[in-house]
């Protein structure tokens, strides 16, 4: 990663109880000792001076005064959301680009190394654009007789009623104010979970804890459905969840097919990200023909691999391994969807001797158990692609001390303005080995 650059970042505003640049008679008459300089950003979103200290909403570069008040420096970005500092979706808006890349670039080189690992190879930055994101879990809750829908302050039970969001894409946020009107003719008291994920088809909506009692508000559902355009609703009323509208199919396009999606099924935050992370797969596994994608929910990973490679994809999730298996014999793709509880019962190390490559994308727990086998087994080239870098480098561990090399890390920032980050890792195992 490139050193920290010189440019000064553009203002519009900044508060810092009155000690700041604009104050330089102030600044001149303070002891240098007592004025501390911002030198990284921790993995929870704070500043850390070179004493130690922890500084909210401080970065690099930032000058923190006697007084406890910030003089911004040339990382400092100007949030542009209303929201921020409150809302818990976002920790990091007050960074610029090049601070935001060097935290997830540390994020995961720290803990590489933490665990002794060093790669051979440590590919630039990807960080996902604004407004990218494709699926969300928010909250809704009548608060002083009004629908409030967004997500939690940090640290907070309570929520954030969103009237701007710089994450999600446009079609997801343009929904929040038609629910908040629909919610609006309800009475009594509601607690709601929502989740949004945009589609082939359009915005999917599933909705838990929202009751219809009788015709007229199950009509009123269904027009608010149409009029919106919603690709599908799927409502738990407290008996598990129930689709109430679906006019055709719903699928994702991953690989270049399209594939059934499953309400709640795991999907890749932005397709920005999927793409990033997909294409170093692929590179890094492109003389192989016969690959296990393991942990393959949908087959993420498995439709942009297959052709010319046969894909074995494993998964656990009932639903999601069906609804790979039907993509699969649809799009005429090379994938043999098997459904395998990973963590119960890993494929063994003699499994892999008929595989060239893995590719494995584990949830934020990790696969010590798979990884194990996958030590001893003998597969020259193994893609590990993780949500939590702290885990992955446990697991790396394993691989390395059995004889393979990190040859090359990739670290992905897909859930932009978060101090949630991703990264694609190859490992090869040595010559002789």
């Amino acid at each position: 990663m490139a050193p920290w650059g010189s440019g000064q970042a553009g203002w519009r505003s900044f508060h810092c109880r009155g000690a700041c640049a604009s104050h330089p008679q102030r600044l001149r008459r303070l002891p240098v000792s007592t004025i501390e300089t911002i030198q990284r950003v921790a993995a929870k979103g704070d500043g850390v001076t070179e004493s130690g200290r922890h500084i909210s909403m401080a970065a690099p570069g930032d000058r923190i005064l006697p007084d406890g008040s910030i003089e911004p420096g040339p990382h400092h970005a100007v949030p542009p959301c209303r929201h921020f500092s409150r809302c818990g979706g976002c920790q990091l808006q007050h960074l610029n680009e090049e601070a935001l890349s060097q935290f997830v670039y540390d994020r995961v080189v720290h803990a590489a190394s933490g665990q002794g690992l060093e790669a051979e190879n440590v590919g630039d930055v990807h960080l996902s654009p604004p407004m990218s994101r494709r699926r969300a879990n928010l909250r809704a809750m009548n608060g002083g007789g009004r629908p409030v829908i967004g997500f939690s302050e940090a640290g907070s039970h309570k929520l954030v009623d969103l009237r701007e969001c710089h994450v999600l894409v446009p079609e997801l946020f343009a929904l929040i104010a038609p629910l908040r009107a629909l919610l609006a003719r309800r009475k009594g008291k509601y607690a709601l979970d929502i989740e949004l994920v945009l589609t082939d088809q359009g915005v999917d909506c599933a909705i838990k804890g929202l009751t219809l009692e009788g015709l007229e508000q199950t009509e009123a559902m269904l027009d608010f459905c149409r009029d919106h355009g919603l690709a599908r609703l799927t409502l738990d009323q407290g008996y598990g969840p129930e689709t109430l509208w679906e006019p055709d199919p719903i699928t994702v396009t991953l690989g270049g097919a399209p594939v059934p999606y499953p309400s709640g099924s795991f999907l890749q935050a932005t397709v920005d990200g999927e793409n990033a992370l997909g294409a170093a797969a692929k590179e890094w596994l492109a003389e192989a023909r016969t690959i296990a994608d393991l942990f393959s929910g949908l087959g993420t990973f498995a439709f942009v691999l297959a052709d010319p490679a046969r894909v074995l994809a494993a998964e656990a999730a009932r639903d999601a391994h069906l609804a790979c298996q039907q993509g699969a014999g649809r799009n005429l793709k090379p994938i043999k969807s098997f459904h395998r509880d990973l963590f119960r019962n890993p494929l063994r190390s003699e499994d892999f001797s008929r595989f060239d490559g893995v590719v494995l994308d584990p949830p934020r727990a990790g696969a010590r158990e798979q990884v194990a086998q996958l030590a001893t087994s003998g597969v020259k080239r193994i893609v590990y692609i993780s949500c939590n870098p702290s885990s992955w480098a446990r697991d790396s561990k394993a691989l390395i001390e059995a004889g393979y090399i990190l040859q090359e890390l990739r670290p992905v920032g897909q859930f932009r303005w978060s101090t949630h980050v991703e990264l694609a890792s190859l490992f090869v195992l040595k010559a002789g080995d």
